[in-house]
C-alpha cells in the first residue's frame, strides 16, 4: 500500500549534483532557484539549475519550456550583477497567445542570482551540502522579494531577520520547508526557507560485477553509496568510483550501517547473504532490505535464519527490483533502484 514520503531523507538532489558538476568551474554563472508554485509543474520549490554565460547550463526547471527564457533573465543578472526574481504563469489559455506557449497548467516563481565561486551563494550552497553529504539535515533561507534587503540565498546562520532565523530552526525542528513572510526596518519581503533532508544512503553488500550497476545508477542521483565485500579482489575502490568501499567479514556488516536508508543484499555467496542479513537484524537497520536472486534462494535463506526476529524477516524483499523485464544487469539495477526510490518516495514500490 500506498505511504506518505519520508521527511528524513532527501529525493531531489539537484543541489549536490550542481556542485559536484560545476564548483571546479571559474566561468561566470547564474544560479536558478524554484522558490514557488502553483497547480501542474515539472519541479517543486527547492530545485535549482545552473545558467552559464555563455549559454549552457546544468540542472532543468522545467521540461525545457522555460530554460531558453531563464537564460534570457540570466543575461540581465550576469551583467547587473543583481539578483531578480521571475515568474511564469501557465494555467489560462492566454499562456499560449501571450506567454511561452508551454500550456503546462502551472505557475513557478524563480529567483536569479550570481553564483560564481567565492560568492556569498556558493559558500551557503557549498556549506549546507557538506552537511547533508555527512548525514546531517541543514537548510537554506531564500529571500525572492524584499525591499530592504538583498535578494539571495543565505546560510540558516546568516544575519537575517529573527522571523526568518526562527523559521530555519523550525524547519529542521520538523522537517519542513515553507515560504515565509516578514517585515524589517518598515519594508517586508518574501522568503522560502529550505529544509533539507540529507540524499538516500545506500548500502551494498556484496561487490560483484553486477553490483557496479547499482552503485552507479544511485551514484548518478546523487545518492550516497557504501559497498562492503569480504572478497578483497572484488572490494576495490576504483571498482566504485564514488562510493565508500570496505572490505570487511560479512558478518561486520553492522559496522557500515551508520544512518543508510536501504540495503541490498547481493553478494551470490549463499552463506554470505545468510550473514549480511544475520548482522542486519536488529532494531537500528534500514527498514528497506533487498535480496537478490530467485524467490526460491529467499526461501532457502530464510530457512537459515529461523533464530532471527519474524519482524524482521518479513522485511526481506527479495527477489528486489519492480518487475520491468530486466535481462541485463544494467536493466537489474534499474529495476532494484526504481524499486528504491518508489519506496522512499512512500508509492508503492514492490515487485
Amino acid at each position: 500500500m500506498a505511504r506518505e514520503m519520508r521527511t528524513d531523507v532527501r529525493l531531489d538532489t539537484s543541489l549536490e549534483s550542481l556542485l559536484e558538476h560545476d564548483v571546479p568551474n571559474p566561468a561566470p554563472r547564474v544560479l536558478a532557484t524554484l522558490v514557488a508554485t502553483a497547480g501542474s509543474t515539472y519541479r517543486k520549490p527547492g530545485a535549482r539549475m545552473l545558467i552559464m554565460a555563455d549559454g549552457n547550463y546544468h540542472g532543468l526547471l522545467s521540461g525545457g519550456c522555460l530554460e531558453a527564457d531563464l537564460g534570457l533573465h540570466a543575461r540581465q543578472v550576469l551583467a547587473s550583477g543583481v539578483a531578480q526574481a521571475v515568474e511564469y504563469d501557465m494555467r489560462g489559455p492566454d499562456d499560449m497567445l501571450f506567454g511561452i506557449g508551454a500550456g503546462c497548467g502551472g505557475a513557478m516563481r524563480v529567483l536569479l542570482e550570481p553564483a560564481c565561486p567565492g560568492t556569498p551563494t556558493t559558500i551557503a550552497l557549498t556549506a549546507a551540502a557538506g552537511a547533508t553529504r555527512r548525514g546531517e539535515a541543514s537548510s537554506l533561507i531564500v529571500i525572492h522579494d524584499a525591499t530592504t534587503l538583498p535578494l539571495g540565498t543565505y546560510a540558516s546562520g546568516a544575519a537575517l531577520p529573527e522571523v526568518l532565523v526562527a523559521a530555519a530552526r523550525q524547519g529542521l525542528a520538523d522537517g519542513r520547508s515553507r515560504d515565509v513572510r516578514f517585515e524589517m526596518g518598515g519594508g517586508s519581503g518574501r522568503a522560502f526557507v529550505q529544509f533539507l533532508a540529507p540524499p538516500p544512503h545506500l548500502l551494498v553488500c556484496g561487490a560483484g560485477p553486477d553490483a557496479k550497476p547499482v552503485v552507479a545508477a544511485a551514484l548518478a542521483l546523487a545518492w550516497r553509496v557504501s559497498v562492503v565485500d569480504h572478497r578483497p579482489a572484488y572490494a576495490l575502490a576504483e571498482r566504485f568510483p564514488g562510493a565508500l568501499v570496505r572490505c570487511a567479514d560479512a558478518r561486520d556488516v553492522g559496522a557500515d550501517i551508520g544512518r543508510c536508508h536501504a540495503v541490498v543484499v547481493m553478494s551470490h555467496h549463499f552463506a554470505s547473504d545468510v550473514a549480511y542479513l544475520r548482522a542486519l537484524a536488529h532494531p537500528g537497520s534500514p527498514e528497506f532490505i533487498g535480496l537478490l536472486g530467485p524467490r526460491a534462494r529467499r526461501q532457502r535463506i530464510l530457512d537459515e535464519l529461523t533464530d532471527v526476529e519474524p519482524s524482521f524477516t518479513a522485511r526481506i524483499r527479495g527477489p528486489v527490483g519492480m518487475d520491468i523485464g530486466a535481462v541485463t544487469p544494467e536493466g537489474i539495477a534499474l529495476a532494484i533502484i526504481s524499486q528504491l526510490h518508489a519506496w522512499l518516495a512512500g508509492r508503492i514500490g514492490e515487485a
